[in-house]
């Protein structure tokens, strides 16, 4: 009878040993970067599908909806274990600083960089029949400009400053999800969204609403360009968005994966490593994945993840001296 039951239990204690010993050999990590239905959100869920398949589920992947990338830096300063996020990297110059609106607070050195992802492209949507041609002509229109309390609120503000609309423009202080509707319901004649383009909101928006992306002009695009070191002009080709029979002359800042000393060496070279060498066949499939390169990480100005770096010096990938 003792015989019977010990061979059971010894069994069972193998089987929970072994089932432990897999749960130790999975790594987790989390994913966050933007609202789902965005380009960025979309991004996120990929890089989790790559890093599940090129490690045989070794690596298990949860990607967190965000409220921007102000949320992301915010909680990298205190997140544990292996977190990935995506910010434009003035943001985390502003957060070493403890500029607004990181004010007084701390946890912002130790974030690292793994690699560069598809720049921000700002969009400046509107009706088509809101008679809207001309960021100028925002002038005493209803404008949401942008998600509350995200990056592209407060870039969208500075451009309104820049161009002189600050106080012309009558902005609408809510959460993005709520633009489409805003639009359809002449609530509002027109929202910003900065994501990578195409991105999904507008993609669907646009098959039932007529819209408009505006267009800046040269003079326009010099003045916000000057004024920001960070920024690079960007075009949105014709043809991207329905009915868009021309190309849209806009703005782009660029944005990077980063990751906290928290992340072990070789979970963050792995992810690089996959990232990058996976990156052509991701493109067949988004065309936004086209847009990045190795080198293009010193744009990012936040030093890089320690794993990282062992994958660039690799690949044979110039780094600059202020990111090791």
């Amino acid at each position: 009878m003792l015989r019977k039951f010990v061979a059971p239990a010894i069994l069972a204690l193998g089987l929970s040993v072994a089932a432990a010993s897999a749960a130790e050999a999975q790594t987790r990590v989390t994913l966050k970067s933007a609202k789902a239905g965005s380009s960025y959100y979309v991004m996120m869920v990929q890089l989790g599908e790559l890093m599940k398949k090129q490690s045989a589920g070794k690596i298990l992947p949860t990607v967190e909806e965000s409220q921007g990338s102000v949320q992301n830096v915010k909680e990298a300063a205190r997140r544990p274990g292996n977190f990935l996020f995506t910010t434009p990297p003035n943001l985390l110059e502003d957060a070493r600083a403890a500029k607004k609106p990181f004010e007084g607070e701390t946890g912002y050195d130790k974030i690292r960089t793994l690699f560069v992802m598809p720049f921000v492209t700002v969009h400046l949507a509107v009706q088509k029949d809101s008679g809207v041609t001309d960021v100028m002509q925002l002038a005493g229109k209803k404008f949401i400009a942008g998600g509350k309390g995200t990056f592209c609120e407060r870039r969208t503000a500075r451009i309104f400053e820049l161009l002189g609309l600050t106080g012309k423009v009558e902005v609408i202080d809510v959460e993005l999800d709520a633009a489409s509707n805003a639009m359809r319901n002449d609530k509002v004649a027109g929202f910003a969204t900065c994501s990578s383009h195409p991105t999904p909101q507008l993609v669907e928006l646009a098959t039932t609403t007529p819209l408009t992306i505006l267009s800046f002009t040269k003079e326009q695009r010099d003045t916000i360009l000057a004024a920001d070191a960070l920024s690079g002009p960007l075009t949105i080709a014709a043809g991207t968005y329905k009915d868009q029979d021309k190309p849209v002359e806009t703005v782009g800042v660029p944005v990077g994966a980063f990751s906290t000393t928290a992340m072990d060496d070789e979970t963050a070279y792995f992810i690089t490593k996959s990232f990058w060498e996976q990156r052509a066949q991701m493109a067949k499939e988004n065309p936004w994945w086209a847009g990045v390169s190795p080198e293009m990480v010193n744009q990012l100005a936040t030093k890089l993840h320690p794993g990282a770096l062992k994958y660039y010096k690799e690949a044979g990938i110039a780094v600059d001296a202020g990111l090791m």
